[in-house]
């Protein structure tokens, strides 16, 4: 189902540079549209979310975590300025609404870029989009062989506990075994960098899956046609990609 984003990842991953920082906004501003889509009841100020999502990266590819962080920060008054500047009936939500997509969205796509700096990051994002798909591949099935007991019926009613397990332990073994590949990634690196994939990609499925069944929709778009949108393919690598950065930035 991801197969068409995963090749146009791993080709602009390879190129890396300012051809990956911008695929990476381009990505980014697909899943900002599409996450305002579902937000639109909140009437968010979208080119406050637009502007952060280009400013996050562009601010990543040639700064640290910190500044990423200032620009997020520098969110909280621009959009209160541009909430009150509007004719909103409910500015708080508003504000809100306009901050979640920045935060949710926007922090996530600037780590790709901030991993990406990382020596090796390059191959460690790729294990780390692997683990994410496999996982979440692993999970279906595992759910649809193995699954009894509900895992979150309010919010998702089809994931099982045991789909869960079944994920969680693909992510793993497919980030160890491309650590196999890599002679630069230790066995212990890698299975710390798999659990993180299989720990936060699962709780990234399920915020989204929250986020959908509050909007009352089925998909965040149609850029796969049939598949859904880009958020829903990505929905748990918006977690993992963040969670990949800090622990190899803690382990290289």
């Amino acid at each position: 189902m991801a197969v068409p984003l995963a090749i146009a990842t791993i080709i602009f991953n390879n190129i890396g540079g300012l051809p990956f920082a911008l695929f990476v906004i381009a990505a980014g501003l697909i899943c900002m549209h599409e996450a305002y889509g579902l937000l639109s009841i909140w009437r968010p100020v979208a080119l406050v979310g637009f502007a952060a999502v280009v400013a996050m990266v562009l601010v990543a590819r040639t700064g640290s975590a910190g500044h990423v962080l200032e620009v997020g920060m520098a969110a909280v008054p621009v959009a209160v300025v541009a909430v009150m500047m509007s004719d909103r009936r409910r500015p708080t939500v508003a504000i809100a609404g306009t901050l979640l997509g920045v935060y949710w969205v926007g922090f996530a796509f600037a780590h790709a870029e901030l991993l990406r700096e990382l020596p090796h990051g390059n191959g460690v994002f790729l294990d780390v989009l692997i683990g994410t798909f496999v996982g979440d591949t692993g999970a279906y099935f595992g759910g649809r062989l193995f699954g009894r007991r509900p895992l979150a019926p309010k919010v998702s009613p089809n994931k099982t506990v045991e789909g869960l397990f079944c994920g969680m332990l693909f992510a793993v073994l497919a980030v160890f075994l491309a650590g196999l590949y890599q002679t630069w990634l230790s066995q212990g690196h890698a299975l710390l960098l798999g659990v993180g994939v299989a720990a936060l990609g699962p709780l990234g499925d399920l915020f989204e899956s929250q986020v959908k069944r509050d909007a009352g929709v089925k998909d965040s778009g149609s850029v796969f046609g049939p598949h859904g949108g880009a958020l829903d393919r990505l929905d748990g690598a918006l977690f993992t990609v963040v969670v990949g950065y800090y622990i190899w930035l803690a382990v290289h």
